[in-house]
């Protein structure tokens, strides 16, 4: 078959579709092929061509030269065989070209429905492979459509789609409006290729401020993370390669025209962009500004920090429903608790009463396990013998004795916190209004009294306030306690919120 512009429709769809032109070519092939056994049957030995020189598709059949002709659609007598090779042997096998004009209308209908969908297909794996290399980039588009709260984006070459978890909340669109959107994945469907497109992801964020910030192009600047509440709140960690330039002005740029482009295209979204540390502590007063920090107390086997934060500056810190702390939460992968100073001092000193309220425990043996970071009874039943036998005046006999008496304080606490005096029975009550909790507690004290020695307090520093180590501790807990009946005390995890706006 020979179409005289064959050649030149394959070179303007390769262009226009973005096909490969060897892929059209063997579509085409195929499609002959599959009109050619439609007319002579599926026995036929059929080759099909393409000419790239003459634009021509050429069929051919071929036969084997045999003596006797069993099959007449596969072999070819010697004498017929000698009419088109005069050198052919038995056994040759000799190739015919075919009229593709004779193969009829059902053959032609039939290559069309190949032709189609062979160039589907190609066009179909045209589009995923330039998108596929595009995954994690910005792309414009144009709204055309919306599949219920789904939006359906042009991209020119196919279409994306906006899913409604990946819209920024309160955003809103019409058909033809410009869309810009971050390329979250690619998938290779029966369909065709699907584009996922979103607006919340915070590598979206990411590419804004590497398009408006040269230095993170550059390398110059880079970029240690990003978490964002969509439309409402993001944090933003940045680091510097270069002493002299400060990467969190390199990000503001010049009266913060660099980062108000990327607040305008996230739709007034309130950006903080953070100066990174390597100390996990200062990092996370850093991700907590603008609020003040005074202290930050390390779990680091469980990942988490305490932070002391004074009590002017404690709505600052948890944010808005606690927006700011559960961002920087997010960013710096640490649980963060934030503690108001006067809801700690209380804390710390209601820990340092209930050592001293320990039997066999003074205030010198108090002090000295206070320094030694055992603030309350409760840290000392979870403590060990090894951990004990540290602090001076403890041998392994004591540390037992101090394990064993914290515990048992422990278990009469929390017997009285079961049992509250409405409870009880009115005879169980004495005259003062005190339930028998108080004489479970009494008859505790008395038994593990009796199994401390009184070597486990020295003399000289049992009558002796002013000298011991823990002088300084009692005074400051006791300016804390003082403090505390004049502000009231506040907390919050990471994971509570508050209406306080930071």
């Amino acid at each position: 078959m020979f179409i005289a512009d064959i050649k030149r429709v394959i070179e303007q769809v390769s262009r226009d579709k973005g096909i490969n032109r060897e892929v059209l070519i063997k579509a085409l092939e195929e499609a002959l092929e599959s009109a050619a056994r439609k007319k002579f049957g599926t026995k036929v030995d059929i080759e099909v061509q393409y000419n790239d020189a003459t634009g021509e598709i050429e069929v051919f059949q071929f036969k084997d030269v045999a003596e006797e002709i069993t099959e007449p659609d596969l072999q070819i007598s010697l004498e017929e065989g000698r009419k088109l090779d005069s050198e052919c042997e038995i056994g040759d096998s000799l190739g015919t070209k075919m009229d593709t004009s004779t193969f009829g209308r059902i053959a032609a209908q039939s290559a069309k429905q190949v032709i189609i969908q062979k160039m589907k297909d190609a066009e179909r794996d045209a589009v995923y492979s330039s998108f596929v290399g595009r995954k994690g980039e910005i792309i414009n588009g144009i709204v055309q459509r919306f599949d219920r709260n789904d939006i359906i984006v042009n991209l020119g070459q196919t279409e994306g789609i906006l899913p409604a978890r990946e819209q920024i909340p309160k955003e809103s669109y019409r058909r033809g409006d410009r869309v810009r959107a971050y390329i979250v994945d690619v998938l290779h469907e029966t369909r065709g290729p699907q584009i996922i497109l979103s607006r919340t992801h915070p590598d979206f964020l990411i590419c804004l401020f590497k398009t408006e910030v040269p230095e993170i192009s550059e390398g110059i600047v880079t970029i240690m993370g990003a978490v964002r509440e969509p439309g409402i709140r993001a944090k933003f960690a940045v680091t510097s390669n270069d002493s002299d330039i400060d990467p969190v002005g390199a990000c503001v740029g010049m009266k913060g025209s660099r980062v108000q482009n990327v607040v305008q295209e996230l739709k007034g979204e309130k950006i903080d962009i953070i100066s990174w540390h390597i100390d996990p502590a200062k990092f996370v007063c850093n991700a907590l500004a603008p609020a003040e920090i005074s202290r930050v107390i390390i779990d680091e086997e469980n990942q988490s920090m305490e932070v002391i934060v004074p009590d002017e500056f404690l709505s600052i810190a948890i944010g808005k429903r606690g927006q700011n702390v559960r961002l920087a939460s997010k960013l710096t992968k640490w649980h963060l608790d934030v503690i108001s100073e006067t809801r700690y001092s209380k804390a710390m000193q209601d820990g340092y009463d209930s050592l001293v309220s320990l039997p066999g425990v003074g205030i010198s043996m108090a002090d000295a396990l206070y320094e030694k970071g055992f603030f309350s009874a409760e840290e000392l039943s979870n403590s060990s013998v090894e951990d004990l036998i540290q602090i001076r005046d403890i041998d392994e006999e004591k540390a037992m004795q101090l394990i064993e008496t914290s515990r048992k304080y422990m278990v009469s606490t929390e017997t009285a916190d079961e049992l509250p005096n409405e409870d009880l029975p009115n005879d169980e009550l004495d005259g003062d209004g005190n339930s028998a909790v108080s004489d479970v507690q009494e008859v505790l004290k008395e038994e593990t009294i009796d199994d401390i020695s009184e070597e486990v307090i020295p003399d000289d520093e049992a009558d002796s306030d002013e000298n011991s180590v823990g002088s300084d501790v009692r005074e400051a807990l006791k300016e804390a306690s003082d403090s505390d009946e004049r502000v009231s005390g506040q907390s919050l995890s990471v994971d509570n919120t508050s209406e306080d706006d930071g």
